[in-house]
């Protein structure tokens, strides 16, 4: 596994870390049953407080990209089915929000590009 945070980026370093093992989970590049590094092993080779590598393990547990097995330690998980299941879920939620406030289907798909375009940094 390949992890290089930049101190510079806007992005927080959990940030950057959880969104960078979560793309190689998502592309195969780590494959499921993979075993992560220790908190503390990774946080040492990224030159990062324990703290903030346990904030992205956290956060990629919640997504469904990565489980803890206790003492065994923390593995990749089948992150693409966990999370096509919960953006199903999200679109769902929000069709239904849509609907009740009024908005034309039109309205609502460009509400979605424009929150997509913003969270992916496409201006």
């Amino acid at each position: 596994m390949t992890l290089k945070i930049h101190i510079d980026d806007s992005a927080a370093p959990y940030e950057q870390i959880r969104a960078r093992i979560s793309e190689q989970a998502r592309s195969g590049a780590l494959p499921v049953g993979y075993k992560l590094p220790t908190v503390r092993g990774l946080a040492e080779s990224l030159g990062l407080a324990a703290n903030t590598v346990a904030k992205a393990y956290r956060a990629l547990e919640t997504d469904g990209v990565i489980e803890t097995r206790g003492r065994n330690g923390t593995f990749v998980a089948a992150a693409g089915s966990a999370a096509e299941r919960e953006a199903s879920l999200a679109a769902q939620v929000y069709a239904e929000k849509v609907r009740r406030l009024g908005l034309t289907e039109g309205d609502a798909v460009a509400a979605v590009r424009d929150a997509l375009r913003a969270a992916y940094g496409e201006g």
